[in-house]
């Protein structure tokens, strides 16, 4: 399930009008935002930023202007305009879809302002513009893990391109949505630490589906229920291949100094050779031949005591992997929740006890205000204005 970064979609109902101050405050920072991508996510983090802008400027003094939007045709711009609060549906002027004229408009003309850009599309055309946009002074936001886990000589152009303007990018969203993982390990870096290794499941999708796969039911019937309930992706081998939580684990791994791509990581997919290149259609009609294997792999975890789990592993020399694994039942993973991610983190400090983040890792709501968490943080790095 990849509920993080959904595709770029019209927006699906009337744009929010203006961030309105709710009350005049002597000195505010500012920050100009720009949206990209309204889907779930980024309608969500649309409404979270409204509903919480009246108390973020009585009780932060954080004046937000929301700049304009990006659907996957056309933009609006001009939503700080005064005159466009209250206008609805068909008053709303959109444009064509560009990019860098978006860009250049949350930025500000001849007197450039504090502006940020925030992705929430699956587009790796709207990653080819992170690095010039960091380096003309804006700073983003993201959820989409086309960055941090796509060419690798692209992350260190957009790394590069932050530190030398001193524009922020951060994408706590990347990696198990709303959860704190990526500061986590920020943390434990900047102040000292050593990674011994990260462990984790970063799937709600395959973490719902071990939860529940305990041989009262197939495991086709169990998938048929997760698609049906929104929980995988409209093609599930999307989430069964393994890949999404090999970019999580090479995100966690770049972060942690290692030079590692997705070919670096050794991955097993739970979808069987003869089905992987089928027509989506034709996958869901022969979804029973998961049965047999998915049923073994049960029958192996309990002869040696354990339980199923779809496990991603780093260790300290850089190897990665992303497998279905047995664990034993007093793991900490054992005892997930439904479609709970957790990250265990094992350091030099943390080496006899190790550091657990644990909690909902999907939905478009925690993963929503993963964002916004971001949003704050830099918006504390400006300077307060008159």
């Amino acid at each position: 399930m990849n509920t993080c970064a959904p595709q770029l979609l019209d927006y699906p109902k009337p744009l929010p009008s203006a961030f309105v101050p709710a009350a005049p405050v002597t000195r505010c920072r500012e920050l100009a935002v720009g949206v990209i991508g309204p889907g779930r996510v980024g309608s969500a983090l649309l409404d979270q930023l409204r509903a919480a802008q009246p108390r973020l400027e009585r009780e932060g003094r954080l004046r937000l202007r929301l700049c304009g939007v990006v659907a996957s045709k056309r933009m609006w711009l001009d939503c700080d305009d005064a005159e466009l609060n209250g206008r609805h549906g068909g008053a709303q002027v959109w444009r064509p879809n560009d990019l860098d004229a978006f860009a250049a408009h949350v930025r500000g003309g001849t007197a450039p302002r504090d502006a940020l850009l925030i992705d929430c599309s699956a587009s790796d055309a709207v990653v080819s513009h992170y690095a010039r946009w960091l380096a003309a002074g804006l700073h983003v936001v993201t959820p989409n893990k086309l960055a941090g886990s796509g060419a690798l000589e692209r992350w260190q152009a957009i790394r590069r391109a932050s530190a030398a303007s001193g524009a922020r990018f951060r994408y706590e969203a990347t990696v198990c949505a709303g959860l704190p993982v990526v500061q986590t390990l920020r943390d434990l870096l900047d102040t000292g630490d050593e990674l011994v290794a990260a462990e984790g499941m970063f799937s709600g999708t395959l973490a719902w589906l071990c939860n529940r796969h305990d041989g009262s039911q197939p495991f086709s019937a169990l998938l048929r229920e997760a698609h049906a309930l929104g929980y995988t992706e409209p093609d599930p081998r999307d989430d069964l291949s393994g890949m999404d939580v090999a970019r999580k684990l090479v995100i966690l791994a770049r972060e942690a100094g290692w030079a590692l791509s997705l070919d670096d990581v050794a991955v097993e997919s739970l979808v069987p050779e003869a089905l992987a290149d089928l027509p989506r259609e034709a996958f869901m009609d022969r979804l029973g031949e998961l049965d047999a294997p998915m049923a073994a792999r049960l029958a192996e975890a309990r002869t040696d005591g354990g339980v199923l789990r779809h496990v991603a592993h780093l260790d300290a020399h850089g190897r990665a992997s992303v497998r279905l694994a047995v664990l034993p039942a007093g793991h900490a993973f054992a005892h997930s929740r439904l479609t709970d991610n957790v990250v265990q983190f094992t350091t030099r400090r943390y080496c006899d006890n190790p550091l657990l983040v644990q909690g909902p890792g999907a939905g478009p709501e925690v993963t929503a205000a993963g964002i916004f968490a971001d949003l704050l943080r830099i918006a504390e790095s400006l300077e307060l204005r008159a």
